[in-house]
This record gives C-alpha cells, sequence and structure tokens, in this order.
C-alpha cells in the first residue's frame, strides 16, 4: 500500500453557537489540512507512471479548496439572526456558512468527501485547529 500526504493551510474565525464556554465565542485559528491519498499500485500511464497520484494536482486542488476558506468568518447556517449577516456584509466582511457545526471533526469529514467526490483515493483527513489539536475522519 501506498500513501502519500500534502498539507495545507488557512486562517478563519468561527463559532460554536450554543456552545457553553470559549468556544462560543467568536475566534480564531490557523487550520492546517493534512489530506493523505492510497493506493494498492502505482499509475502505469506516461504522465504519472510510478505515481499515486500526481503530488502537484493533489496539491493544487487543496490550496484551491482551503484558499476559499482563508481570512473569513466561517459558521454554521441558521446561527446568526439574518441582520446580523447583513451589517456584517454592509462592512464587506467574507462570510462562508456551512452546514455543519464548524469543528474539526466536521471539517475532517467534510474534507474527505470533497476529495473523494474528486476521484481520489483518500486514506483520511487530518485537521489540526492549533498545533496540537487534531480531528482524524478516515472510512
Amino acid at each position: 500500500m501506498y500513501q502519500l500526504t500534502t498539507e495545507h493551510s488557512f486562517d478563519s474565525a468561527h463559532f460554536l453557537a450554543g456552545y457553553q464556554g470559549k468556544c462560543g465565542n467568536l475566534h480564531g485559528h490557523r487550520w492546517k489540512v493534512v489530506l493523505t491519498v492510497k493506493s494498492h499500485e502505482l499509475r502505469e500511464d506516461e504522465q504519472q507512471k510510478g505515481m499515486c497520484v500526481d503530488f502537484a494536482e493533489l496539491k493544487k486542488d487543496l490550496r484551491e479548496e482551503l484558499d476559499a476558506l482563508d481570512h473569513v468568518l466561517i459558521m454554521e447556517e441558521h446561527t446568526l439572526r439574518e441582520n446580523t449577516l447583513k451589517a456584517l456584509a454592509e462592512e464587506g466582511f467574507s462570510i462562508v456558512q456551512m452546514p455543519f457545526r464548524p469543528t474539526a471533526e466536521n471539517f475532517a469529514r467534510h474534507f474527505y468527501h470533497i476529495f473523494e467526490r474528486k476521484g481520489y483515493p483518500v486514506a483520511k483527513v487530518e485537521v489540526y485547529e492549533t498545533p496540537s489539536n487534531c480531528a482524524v475522519y478516515y472510512e
């Protein structure tokens, strides 16, 4: 079994609506996403001969996904009042609403499925919200 790993980071703010503790308040992280793909065999086509996947493509795709979340407020849908969202938008803040609570665990599953849909043979996704706290998702 072969495994390839690449990683990329982004900075964003989030909060955990309804959480009774510090994480219920707006705060930021330098998120690091570590994507691992796997394969039992290496490619045979001329371009990717001897590769599991093309690192250049994998890195580019991860970077594109994560750059869309860089320096934004990430929040769960329907957790702020409409007038609050409108006021933030009027002030020029970038907001990304997710259909899930923006925890490291949910992000790990989210990115796993994104790369699976892109056709990558995903082994696991690790999401660090701090250098020492990580959530891992695999199937």
